[in-house]
Order: structure tokens, then sequence, then C-alpha cells
């Protein structure tokens, strides 16, 4: 194939990529005006810059809230954290948000806050970009971020149940791994996880070191060591690879021993052991495909299995023909939404509406909990505790 129709494919898809995410104005506009509901931006996606200073990452960064429907600053809700996976951002939570507050509406989940930040490298997504795992790292503190930043900001402006059982953290991809990883070491904080098609076993391989490999507990292998050009899955119908140099190195710089004792200090699987993880500590569900690209489904299974043999229970959501993409996730999320009702439903208020009309984001005068457009009255109420940090010590595996 002639080089100029190889470069017209490639510019023809990232066309098509940038018109996935042309005008977000007027995407929330449209949404919001067929939601119950209503998301609240601050963001930087419209002609004003709302966005919130992190000072974990000393810059502003986006973030998009979800209200429920019949809004009411005088109750308390339970929050969910999303975090996005690689190649996105907190435009995540427009596609989902209609499913949200569907089930809101149908009764089959109680009212809750979504909050959605933006935890791409460079502030915008880019698929050729690594993402930030959300961990703290040469790139960035984004850890801190989500449990300095992003839970401050929303106790601080918004009505959050004080109790650990209601603080989600959920994710997708990159964000399903930081939804795990923080939760199990947070557990003061946090305590519900949910994944979706998540990173939980970063050092998967069969005995022979193949990641590819279905997983199979008599052929259990475990990564000692990191190959920079090994090959972890391919996207753009295979114009593109992700490789292990691709992630690891922008985070932890050279690929040594000491990289894989960092892994292991936010590595799911590993974090079962290392933080003594307790049958009733942690509520957890993961949502994943059978023929996944990048052969998370191994990565699932694995944890499973040790979760399981640990006498941990584990929510699963499983699509067996389903793959690494949004088709697949939007497959599993009512699979999600029936699992989490129950277990937030002591934590929320009743959906208490005559009938269910938009939620208003604004508030009376001189009465405003929350930042609003009518009024900039200082925030109140007492926040929850905030997520104690990474202890210094780990407990090895098995010690109790």
């Amino acid at each position: 194939m002639k080089k100029a129709t190889w470069l017209g494919l490639i510019l023809l898809i990232g066309w098509s990529m940038q018109r996935a995410h042309a005008s977000p104005k007027l995407e929330l506009a449209l949404l919001n005006r067929k939601l119950h509901g209503q998301i609240l931006d601050f963001t930087n996606n419209g002609c004003q810059d709302k966005r919130i200073w992190s000072r974990s990452l000393q810059e502003l960064r986006d973030l998009y809230i979800y209200v429920p429907p019949c809004f009411d600053w005088e109750q308390r809700y339970p929050l969910v954290i999303l975090m996005h996976g690689f190649g996105t951002d907190e435009r995540m939570l427009l596609k989902i948000a209609p499913m949200i507050d569907e089930a809101i509406v149908a009764g089959k989940l109680p009212p809750v806050i979504v909050a959605a930040p933006d935890g791409s490298l460079a502030g915008d997504p880019k698929v050729i970009l690594p993402g930030s795992m959300f961990v703290n790292s040469q790139a960035g503190d984004f850890e801190d971020f989500i449990c300095q930043d992003i839970w401050d900001f929303m106790v601080q402006h918004f009505p959050i149940r004080p109790e650990r059982e209601a603080h989600v953290l959920a994710g997708y991809d990159m964000g399903g791994f930081a939804a795990y990883s923080i939760a199990m070491r947070h557990r003061d904080g946090f305590g519900v996880a949910i994944g979706m098609m998540p990173l939980l076993n970063l050092r998967w391989t069969d005995k022979v070191g193949h990641y590819m490999a279905k997983f199979d507990p008599y052929d259990w292998g475990w990564r000692n060591q990191l190959n920079p050009r090994e090959m972890l899955g391919c996207f753009y119908l295979g114009f593109g690879s992700v490789r292990v140099r691709n992630i690891v190195g922008p985070l932890w710089g050279s690929i040594d021993e000491e990289v894989m004792e960092e892994i292991g200090h936010v590595n799911p699987i590993e974090l079962i052991d290392k933080t003594c993880l307790r049958p009733g500590e942690l509520a957890m569900y993961v949502a994943y495909a059978g023929q996944d690209d990048y052969n998370i489904d191994a990565q699932v299974e694995s944890f499973l299995y040790l979760a399981k043999y640990r006498g941990l229970s584990v929510g699963v959501g499983y699509a067996p023909n389903g793959k690494h993409d949004v088709t697949t996730v939007m497959h599993l999320i009512p699979g999600i939404i029936q699992w989490l009702g129950p277990v937030l439903a002591p934590y929320s208020p009743k959906l208490n509406c005559s009938c269910v009309t938009p939620a208003c984001a604004t508030c009376p005068s001189g009465v405003c909990p929350a930042p609003c457009p009518t009024c900039n009255s200082p925030a109140v109420g007492t926040p929850p505790p905030r997520p104690t940090q990474l202890p210094d010590q780990i407990p090895p595996s098995g010690q109790k």
C-alpha cells in the first residue's frame, strides 16, 4: 500500500475519533435535557473554564458531577467516584449517566452522586499516550488527586454520607484497577470497589511467561521481570499496539527490579494478602469480557481464584463473547446496578418526588452547601474523614 494511502487512513481514523468528542458543551446540554437528574460541569469543555484546582498535580483538572433526580441539599447521598480507562477522560460519565439516571427513576438504584474526574496524563485523552493508572508516580500524584483533591472537593461542597460503606470507587480498564487498588489500601474511607474490565493482576503470565495465555490454575506463572517490547494488545484494527514500555516507562521510569517492587505495592491481587483483606471488609464487584482484546479476563479470573481461596466474596458480571470496548461495558452495567442497589440502599435518601422532573442545581439564596449559579456562600457541614495515606511498611504476604 502506498504511503499516501496509509497516511490518509491514519488521518481518517484520527478525524473520526475527534468527531466522536466534538462539541462536548452541546452534548452535555442535550443530555441534561433528557436526564431526570443533572450533570454539573466543572470542566473546560465549553466556552468557560470551570475546572477545579488540584493541589496534588499542581494544575487545573476537569470534573463532571451527576446529581440525582429531585436532588435535595438538605439530604446526604452516597458518593461514587468513577474513574475512566486508557484513552478516555471524564466524558465517560456522559455515556453512563443515562443508565444510572433511569435506574434511579425505576427504583433499581437509590439516589447517588457520581463524580467523574479527568485522570489522563496530559489533561486531554490520547490513545497514543499512556495512562496515569491513577497512581502516584513520576508522571504525577494521581492517587492523591483522587484521595485528596476530588475527595475534599466532594465532601466540602456536596452533601455526602459519612459512612465508608456509602463511598464507592468504580472504574473501567485502568480506572477499574485504581478502584480496587485504592479501595483495598484505604478501607477506612471506601467500602465498595467496582471494576469494569479491570487490571487486577499486573503480574499475570502462564508458567512459560506468556501474558496472552488464558487463565488456568494449573498453568499459572508470576511475572518477575519486564520485557519493554512485550505486546499487551492492539487497537485501531491492529494499526496500533500497547507494549510494556508504553505503560511502565512514563510512570516508573527505567524497567528494573525496583519497578516490580513498586508494581507490587499497588497490584490488586497482591494487595489481598499485603493488606490482610478479610471477608466483609470491602464489597467488591467485577464485570469483564470473555474475549477481551488485552486478555484482562485472565487477570480477573486469577484474582477471583485467589479471592475465593481466601474466603472473599466478589460479585461477578460476565459477557462471554464481549470485547474490551464500550459496547460490552454498556451490556454489563445493568448487572452492576442490580448488585449495587441493595449495597447503597441503607445509606441513601428515598426518591421523594410527587413527579420526577429534571433536578435543579441551584439553591436558595444564602443557603448554599455547594457551588451553584445563584450564590457563593461557604460550604457547610462536617466532611467524613479523608482516607489515610499508604503506610510506609506493607505487611508481608500472609501476615495477620
